[in-house]
């Protein structure tokens, strides 16, 4: 299986981004994983948040393929403690499934069409974070989740 990060706008801070990189480093050593971005759009103070949403939705959807299963990292969704979501992951492997992508949307969410096509929500908190400490969050937790499923010594019940 792949697992591929879909986010919208990029990472502006090199400390972020060092430490995603890191996280991307190590899953390469489980999984076939790939990062994707779809770049910020121009002239959103032009534009209604809804207009944003949709627009960004198309850029989402537009980069799926058909047997790409989607899943949203989204404030509404189930939450997981990382052994739980260790054992979600696993099992997503197991339905053999090609490409599972996990996706965050902007700032203001996904548009409908991007709920209607995703299989899944997830959520990391109920709390609001920024979405370059997702990208962080969310790559850890996939590190964290294969080191689960190998019972190697880097989470800690």
């Amino acid at each position: 299986m792949t697992i591929k990060l879909l986010a919208v706008g990029k990472t502006d801070r090199n400390e972020l981004s060092e430490l995603i990189a890191e996280y991307e480093k190590r899953l390469q050593h489980y999984v076939r994983f790939e990062t994707e971005i779809i770049p910020d759009l121009k002239n959103t103070k032009n534009i209604s948040s809804q207009q944003q949403k949709e627009k960004e939705g198309e850029a989402i959807l537009k980069r799926l393929k058909p047997t790409d299963v989607l899943v949203l990292l989204d404030e509404n969704g189930k939450q997981f403690t990382s052994v739980n979501f260790a054992g979600y992951l696993q099992k997503q492997m197991n339905a053999g499934i090609k490409t599972w992508v996990l996706c965050i949307g902007g700032a203001y969410g996904f548009s409908e069409a991007v709920y209607s096509a995703a299989r899944g929500k997830i959520s990391l908190s109920k709390m609001t974070f920024s979405h370059q400490m997702v990208r962080l969050f969310a790559v850890e937790q996939l590190y964290r989740a294969f080191t689960i499923l190998r019972n190697e010594p880097y989470h800690h019940e």
